[in-house]
Parts: C-alpha cells; sequence; structure tokens
C-alpha cells in the first residue's frame, strides 16, 4: 500500500485524526494571522517614528518660515513656500499648538515668564513665544509661552 495510508481504516480513527490535523490548522492559521498583525503594527510604528523624526528636523525650518512672515513683506514667493510647506508637514499629522489665552498644561507647554494677577485662578497663556507641535499624540515640541495667574505658593502676591 501506498504511504501514509491506513490499513483497513476505522472510521473513529479516522474522525480522531481529522480532528487533530483540523486542530494543528487552525493554530497554524492562528499563528500566521498573528504574524501579519504583528507585521502590520511593527511597520506602522516604523513609519511613525520615522516622520516624527524628519518632522522633528523640519521645526528649525518652520520657525525661519514664520519668523521670516512675520518681519518681511509678503510677496508672493514667500506666500507661496510658506503655504506650500505648511500644507506639506499637515499632510504628515503634525499639529500645531499654544494660543494666547488657553489654560497652561506644564505638559505641553514651557513657562518661560511668569506675570502675578491677583485676581485670577488659574495660569492663562497670555504670549506665544514659541509655537508647540505635535504629531498624533506624540509631543515634539512644547510651546514656550508666557503665563499670567495667581502668585506661585508661598510667593508673595505684591509685586513692584
Amino acid at each position: 500500500m501506498g504511504k501514509g495510508r491506513l490499513q483497513n481504516p476505522d472510521p473513529a480513527q479516522l474522525q480522531r485524526l481529522l480532528e487533530e490535523r483540523t486542530a494543528d490548522l487552525q493554530r497554524v492559521k492562528a499563528e500566521y494571522d498573528n504574524y501579519r498583525k504583528r507585521v502590520r503594527r511593527d511597520r506602522m510604528a516604523v513609519r511613525e517614528i520615522a516622520v516624527a523624526n524628519v518632522l522633528r528636523a523640519l521645526l528649525p525650518v518652520l520657525d525661519s518660515v514664520d519668523r521670516t512672515c512675520a518681519h518681511e513683506p509678503m510677496t508672493p514667493g514667500l506666500t507661496d513656500i510658506a503655504d506650500t510647506l505648511g500644507t506639506q508637514v499637515g499632510s504628515l499629522g503634525l499639529e500645531v499648538f499654544g494660543e494666547t489665552g488657553e489654560p497652561f498644561d506644564p505638559a505641553c507647554h514651557d513657562a518661560v515668564t511668569h506675570h502675578v494677577s491677583p485676581g485670577t485662578d488659574q495660569l492663562v497663556c497670555t504670549k506665544i513665544l514659541r509655537p508647540g507641535y505635535r504629531l498624533g499624540p506624540r509631543l515634539l515640541r512644547p510651546a514656550h509661552v508666557e503665563v499670567t495667574g495667581p502668585p506661585a505658593p508661598g510667593e508673595s502676591a505684591i509685586s513692584g
């Protein structure tokens, strides 16, 4: 008889072998599915890290373009550069944050100056010195801000 064939196959034994092979196949399929998911997740993580690194390297360029736009006459060429750069980094998921009037959050703001205002109950960003950037939930750079709020604990409310 041929190799791998059973002599006088018993239906119960055939059923048991079929169930074993089916279980083996299901196990291998589950392992392969998990492997594919893990590889996809790893690729996405590598992509996110690479995008974050490129965007972090471009932050000084964004700062330079912002300063130039604030201090130079807006020529058509400068407008085109600023708009194109903003569109391209935005398409990669870069988000600018830090606006005057928003509550101070030490997790995403660096307070450079603190102005005391006795009538306030929380710190508020009163001037944005340098915008902050995030990529999704990842903080690329905190915003540098001036804050106004109540005196720090133990600090006198009287200022000269």
